[in-house]
């Protein structure tokens, strides 16, 4: 029998030595023995703050956030003046999008430890999610002005400044970022995509061959040395490149799209009143690529089931947090489509999923196969420009997605056995400053329809854009 880590607990303890215990027990991973340890606290000394506080994180790790909060407002009326307690329910709220009430937190917490950088930080976060860029801006410099050597403040006044298209400044950042911590994945791809939005191209190129000769296996360095080179392009991102963006930000997916405003999930979601009415319906809906659910609450008044998939475990986590879907999977698309019931959903949506899919055959046939007969498919992809990727009909672009053009995702959809295809182009979101052009498709399965191919994974033979 595997042993529990609870075994190496004396059956008596002093409160502190028991309170160390679950916290080591915690940093390491081991929730479910650390919820036990600061039960046994609490039932010991029902008020003690710090028990009632990591209980509180380890609640909200495990997606009891309400009751992760009442903790930690139960921790704080014991010991008011504890910054840590402040500021890791403010880490709560702003994950749950209560924008306001965190800001609160991080006020309070700046009034009482104006020198503690963390909080500094994580303020400048908020004003960003909430689109007031100038206070993020201090926020961000007041940390580097306590701590100049502060890598999250580095990175984020760069991420910051790249969104609002101050380029020359966010490459500074990204450079001090990586000179103070040299494996800092998330610096190293914002400042390959920098040199690129500066006109850079050929020191983006040597930079993304530099990380790869490096780091031969890295998927972000080989993914992005492929969009800036157009060689060695794959027909859809692979797994672990997919897996590796959006695992690294789940908590924080939400806020940050809220930033650069997001419209995807809203779009898809006019379309789909489009077609229905406003009404309700009993509808069996697919969402493919849900991410963390940002079209469920959109899709479920007229849902009979609402099944999510996702590649991202994290993702499909805060996903599970909106009660909204009745099955969240995790799984690759194309492989999920292939092996699903077939005319088992009446809608497919897929909100920004499909710009990590080169060539489309796959994804459509798939989707043809799980439609019920004259079943609808509504989604989005980036628009290229009419030169990009002309010969096959969509490019890799340099920021890591794929765009493509109208006419070939017009083709992929007639080959498969869609018609009523429509098309409209929209701005998906911001980024660099500017709009991200987009198309926004809806397409019905043909009544009798037979798609040209079964559903398959796509294959890995490499195209040059």
């Amino acid at each position: 029998m595997t042993a529990s880590p609870l075994d190496e607990l004396p059956t008596e303890m002093k409160v502190d030595d028991a309170l160390a215990f679950a916290t080591r027990l915690h940093r390491i991973g081991e929730l479910d023995a650390a919820e036990t340890v600061y039960r046994r606290v609490l039932e010991a000394v029902p008020d003690h703050p710090d028990a009632l506080n990591f209980l509180g994180i380890a609640r909200h790790q495990r997606g009891h956030t309400g009751e992760a909060i009442a903790l930690m407002q139960r921790s704080l009326e014991l010991q008011p003046d504890a910054t840590g307690i402040w500021n890791n329910l403010g880490n709560i709220l702003l994950d749950r999008g209560r924008f306001d009430e965190a800001a609160a937190l991080y006020e309070r917490c700046v009034e009482l430890n104006p020198a503690d950088p963390v909080v500094h930080n994580n303020l400048g976060v908020l004003r960003r999610s909430q689109g007031r860029v100038v206070e993020a801006e201090a926020a961000y410099r007041r940390v580097l002005e306590l701590d100049p050597k502060n890598i999250d403040a580095h990175n984020n006044l760069g991420n910051l400044l790249a969104d609002i298209g101050r380029i020359e400044e966010a490459v500074r950042h990204y450079c001090e970022s990586i000179a103070l911590m040299p494996s800092n994945p998330d610096a190293r791809k914002m400042l390959g995509y920098a040199y690129y939005m500066l006109g850079r191209f050929d020191e983006a190129t040597a930079f993304y061959r530099a990380w790869v000769a490096e780091e031969p296996d890295n998927p972000t360095a080989r993914h992005h040395l492929a969009a800036c080179t157009g060689e060695n392009v794959p027909e859809r991102a692979t797994d672990t490149y997919v897996e590796s963006v959006f695992d690294s930000f789940a908590d924080s997916f939400d806020a940050k799209l809220s930033a650069l405003t997001y419209r995807a999930p809203q779009l898809v979601a006019e379309a789909v009143d489009q077609v229905y009415g406003k009404g309700g319906q009993a509808l069996d809906i697919l969402d493919a690529g849900c991410g963390t659910g940002l079209c469920g609450p959109l899709l479920a008044p007229r849902a009979h089931s609402l099944v999510g998939i996702d590649l991202s475990a994290p993702m499909l986590s805060k996903a599970r947090e909106r009660k909204v879907y009745d099955q969240l999977i995790k799984a690759e698309l194309t492989t999920f489509l292939a092996g699903a019931a077939a005319s088992s959903h009446d809608l497919v949506v897929s909100a920004d999923t499909l710009c990590y899919f080169g060539a489309l055959d796959a994804v459509f046939a798939g989707v043809h196969h799980v439609l019920k007969a004259e079943g609808v498919l509504v989604f989005t992809v980036e628009l290229a420009a009419a030169a990009e990727g002309a010969d096959c009909g969509y490019r890799l672009a340099p920021h890591g997605r794929y765009v493509h053009h109208p006419q070939y995702v017009v083709a992929e959809l007639e080959a498969a056995g869609f018609g009523e295809i429509s098309r409209t182009e929209a701005a998906l979101r911001n980024e660099g400053g500017k709009p991200v052009p987009g198309l926004l498709f809806r397409a019905r399965k043909k009544a009798g329809a037979v798609a040209y191919g079964q559903p398959r994974p796509p294959s890995t033979r490499s195209v040059k854009s």
